[in-house]
Formats: C-alpha cells, sequence, structure tokens
C-alpha cells in the first residue's frame, strides 16, 4: 500500500483554510453609503451633460517648445506658426518678446491684441492656438479612468464611442484576482454623482447590454479576496490534495 508522509498540523490548517473558504460569507458590497445617505435605484446611468465634460476640462497652459498658431485677422503678415523656445517665450511683429510660458493661448491673444491695438492696427482680432501636435493636451479630458483589478490601471482616451467592456480592455483587461460581477462605475452628472455596479462576466455571456462608457467615468474593477485566498492554499498545499479544494470551491 502507497503511504504519504504529510504532518497533520500542515494537514488541520490546509482544511481549516479550505473550510473556511467553502463556508465563509459573501464579500462585503463593494459601495457603501453613510446611514443617513439616501439610495436612489435607477435602471441604468444618466448620460452626461454637455457642461460636466466643459467643467471638467483642465486648462492648457504654454511651456518650453510649445507649438502655437498665432493669427491676427485681415493681415496675412501676422499669421505665423510658432515654437516657444526653452524658457516658454517667442517673438512676434510689431510686439515684439512675449513671454508665454504659464499663460493660457486666451490670455496670449489678449496681451498680443492690446499691444497692436490703437498703435499698429485699429481693433486687431488675434487668436492664438496650439497647434495639432500640442492638441492632445486638450484631448487629455476626454479621457477615461480605469483602476482595480485590471493589468494596466490608468486614464485612457474616449474616442468615439466605448462600452465598459472596451475601457476594461483598454486598461489590458482583468487580472487574475478580479472579481466580474463588481465592476462599479462612477459618473457626474451636474451636481449630482451616480455609482452603478456591474456584473462585466454577464456581460460578456451576453446577459444584458454593454453600458456606454463616457469621458471622465471612472470605473474600478473589484478585488476577490477568496481568489487570493484560493491560491495561497493552493501554493501551500501537496498536488494531492488540489482536485479536493478543486471540488469545494466549484461547489461552494
Amino acid at each position: 500500500m502507497l503511504s504519504v508522509k504529510f504532518p497533520m498540523k500542515r494537514f488541520f490548517l490546509c482544511f481549516a483554510a479550505v473550510s473556511l473558504l467553502a463556508g465563509c460569507a459573501k464579500d462585503a458590497p463593494p459601495v457603501a453609503s453613510a446611514p443617513d445617505t439616501p439610495i436612489t435605484v435607477l435602471a441604468s446611468l444618466p448620460p452626461p451633460e454637455a457642461s460636466d465634460v466643459i467643467r471638467s476640462t483642465r486648462l492648457a497652459f504654454v511651456g518650453p517648445f510649445t507649438e502655437l498658431r498665432v493669427e491676427v485677422f485681415g493681415v496675412d503678415e501676422m499669421q505665423r506658426d510658432i515654437m516657444t523656445d526653452g524658457e516658454g517665450n517667442f517673438s512676434f511683429p510689431l510686439v515684439g518678446n512675449v513671454a508665454a510660458a504659464g499663460k493660457t493661448p486666451i490670455a496670449l491673444a489678449d496681451e498680443i491684441r492690446g499691444k497692436l491695438a490703437g498703435k499698429y492696427i485699429r481693433d486687431p482680432q488675434v487668436t492664438v492656438n496650439f497647434k495639432a501636435p500640442s492638441s492632445a493636451l486638450a484631448f487629455q479630458s476626454m479621457a477615461v479612468s480605469v483602476d482595480g483589478e485590471v493589468k494596466r490601471a490608468g486614464s485612457y482616451p474616449v474616442a468615439g464611442r466605448v462600452t465598459l467592456m472596451r475601457a476594461v480592455a483598454l486598461a489590458g483587461g482583468v487580472t487574475e484576482f478580479a472579481k466580474l460581477e463588481d465592476v462599479v462605475v462612477f459618473r457626474n452628472v451636474g451636481t449630482k454623482q451616480y455609482v452603478a455596479i456591474y456584473n462585466l462576466g454577464a456581460i460578456r455571456r451576453g446577459n444584458y447590454a454593454d453600458p456606454e462608457i463616457f469621458p471622465n467615468d471612472v470605473v474600478v474593477v473589484g478585488d476577490s479576496p477568496q481568489r487570493r485566498v484560493f491560491k495561497d492554499i493552493l501554493t501551500a498545499t501537496p498536488a494531492f490534495l488540489s482536485p479536493l479544494i478543486l471540488l469545494i470551491r466549484e461547489f461552494k
């Protein structure tokens, strides 16, 4: 008869851990609220308003080696592509040196207009804009943040229509410890913040529609402590006990 030597103390520790895993209660909900905070259940998250995107847009400031397009309406000689120097300055006809670092394009346009008005041009119409390569600064606000149990947490640009599954895919997909039934989406609409909890596994199976994700949304993929405990048990348990543990996990 084949005998296997296995310390009884270690066996009982593993058995206790398996029993705890099999009989533990469900994890606490990923979103909690204070007792005096009312919760309203909605069928779906409301889409953001246009003012939400405008309000959250970060101002883009001129810095060193920034490419700009400066135009004075009706004056061909004053329509130029400019790059600031290492200190964020540039020269412009009839205006001279302009200290642009730390200023917005709108502020620069006002400054140039003030130096030209009356002295050189009666009523100059000046516009200053970032050139195409630098327009990515303004594009940063059109992004969704993905955090939690994903492979590459971070902020990702929203180009076109993006759904929850696509947003998670942008972050490299979920990790092995992700809790698919606890994927939380935070969204600000007007003066209110909404929180929705989605079951990503059910969405993948086509049980219900993949919800749309909008710029400035925050997606957090939940963590499954049971998966982490289970992996630790497998690491510390002999191979001949693994099928038993798998069976318990399958039917718990």
